[in-house]
């Protein structure tokens, strides 16, 4: 069992309906092997969005996510890219 629950915001949602079945799958994969275990190894972002973590799915997308650690949750907000579509 993970130590960190995770949730998905609305957009988030969103973004996972529009992946591959592959991506999907790295996506699961990335959420219960790395950022579950171990959600303060990725990297920190700057300026409007400090306080969020940021991992790579694909050259272009990022998974974004913030941590509650009194409730131990980690919330996923996006998916998908962020260099525009």
């Amino acid at each position: 069992m993970n130590p960190y629950e995770i949730r998905f915001s609305k957009e988030a949602v969103k973004d996972i309906k529009r992946l591959t079945p592959n991506l999907k799958d790295k996506l699961k994969n990335i959420l219960e092997k790395r950022i579950a275990p171990e959600p303060y190894s990725e990297k920190k972002l700057v300026g409007d969005l400090k306080g969020f973590f940021s991992i790579r799915l694909t050259y272009k997308d990022r998974i974004v996510c913030s941590i509650d650690e009194e409730h131990k949750t980690i919330y996923v907000h996006r998916t998908k890219t962020h260099y525009g579509e």
